[in-house]
């Protein structure tokens, strides 16, 4: 397996399914986390489940290029690149 650790992962559509798990995992990991969906509560609640994990998360419709956006230029702001965007 790839080494994940340390490495800037952009997940959308994370508030459940394959997104949720896929944090989960890469949390375990050791990955930055900048997670992204529309709900909110969902996001914060995955976040507050993984206390050890560094994850920012990011209120986002995948379907607004502007709210995509948005998202990369936090993920830029606060880790200075992205290495996996999901």
């Amino acid at each position: 397996m790839i080494n994940i650790q340390d490495k800037v992962v952009v997940i959308m559509g994370a508030s459940s399914g394959i997104g949720e798990a896929t944090t989960r995992k890469l949390a375990e990991e050791g990955a930055k986390l900048v997670i992204a969906a529309r709900r909110e509560e969902r996001l914060e609640a995955i976040a507050n489940a993984l206390p050890s994990a560094d994850i920012s998360i990011a209120v986002a419709d995948v379907t607004k290029e502007e709210e995509v956006q948005a998202v990369i230029d936090l993920v830029i702001e606060k880790h200075g690149r992205v290495d996996v965007p999901i």
